[in-house]
């Protein structure tokens, strides 16, 4: 049995779980444009459900020892992270159709504050008081990003579908944590969630009236490398959030929208004055909800050799969307 230790809420050490987290991150970023690109030739459900496909089949290639044994609960944990993966993943790529990678980067980082008022909702876990301050600022950032309009909520379709992807981001997040909880092994759960969330694109292309596009590299290309992007990004974070809370990780995954914004303005996105506003609110109250004074929280040491119950021979080591 291991003992937890205390550390500081306030300190800035930081553990090669949270420094895999950021490297995540700034790959997460980077695949805004990727995909912005990708939709003028492929529909939306289409490109998910043959990226997560990819990131499903090399994954179930490099893992297949440890699908062997593979628990009820195990698949539970796979498909229902994985619906959430494919409603998050295929409303930001139906908003990524009309919005620019900058804007679609700032949307989606409404998620992090969202997480502990989720929390709060559905584990009944109420949030502190900086918690609500930043979801406050966050959900103002919203409307200013909406644009200067009489009424506020300047939306149009693909920045409401681009919210709603924030939405599942934060659901995605919290059954992670819900999940690692329960000692699950992360590389099963990850080749079975990556496979549900192609699984389930596919079976939305109806829904949103597509049909499989001509083949062509411009979608081929990227939806391979999204895809195996995707992998990494999944299973490393089932593996680092098996020691980072969810809340410690928001913090991290907050400089997401600051990577798809540097790396949309580089490719010529051109926002106007109160997206940057309303972009600073966001990652301001992401940050907000994050701060809790003069607390100590408990921090639990890696526990790696106890946490798969059957692994076979030797260490790999994980990589991950």
């Amino acid at each position: 049995m291991s003992t937890a230790t205390t550390a500081p809420t306030g300190g800035f050490r930081l553990s090669q779980h949270e420094l895999a987290l950021i490297g995540i991150t700034v790959l997460w970023g980077s695949t805004f444009l990727v995909i912005h690109t990708a939709m003028n030739f492929s529909g939306p459900m289409f490109f998910v459900g043959m990226r997560f496909l990819v990131a499903g089949l090399a994954a179930a290639a490099i893992f297949w020892r440890w699908l062997r044994g593979i628990t009820l609960l195990e698949l539970g944990a796979g498909v229902a992270i994985g619906a959430a993966l494919a409603l998050g993943y295929g409303l930001q790529t139906i908003g990524l159709q009309t919005i620019s990678s900058s804007m679609s980067g700032f949307i989606t980082a409404f998620y992090v504050p969202l997480v502990p008022l989720m929390q709060w909702a559905f584990l009944r876990k109420p949030p502190g008081k900086m918690s609500l301050i930043g979801a406050g600022l966050a959900f103002a950032g919203l409307i200013v990003l909406g644009g200067p309009g009489a009424a506020g909520f300047n939306f149009g379709f693909g920045e409401w579908a681009t919210v709603a992807a924030a939405v599942a981001c934060a659901v995605e997040v919290i059954l992670i944590s819900a999940f690692a909880s329960k000692r699950v092994e992360f590389r099963r759960v990850t080749v079975v969630q990556l496979l549900a969330t192609s699984g389930f694109a596919f079976l939305a292309m109806p829904l949103t009236g597509e049909t499989a596009p001509e083949f062509d590299l411009r979608w081929l290309i990227p939806a391979v490398a999204l895809g195996l992007a995707s992998m990494l990004i999944q299973l490393t974070m089932n593996w680092a959030q098996r020691h980072v809370s969810a809340t410690r990780a928001t913090i991290i995954y907050s400089a997401e929208p600051v990577w798809a914004g540097v790396i949309g303005a580089i490719a010529g996105d051109q926002l106007p004055w109160f997206a940057f506003v309303g972009a600073a609110l966001i990652i301001t109250g992401v940050l907000v909800s994050e701060i809790k004074p003069n607390r100590k929280q408990l921090v639990q040491p890696d526990e790696s050799a106890e946490y798969s119950p059957v692994s076979p021979p030797g260490d790999p080591t994980p990589t991950d969307s």
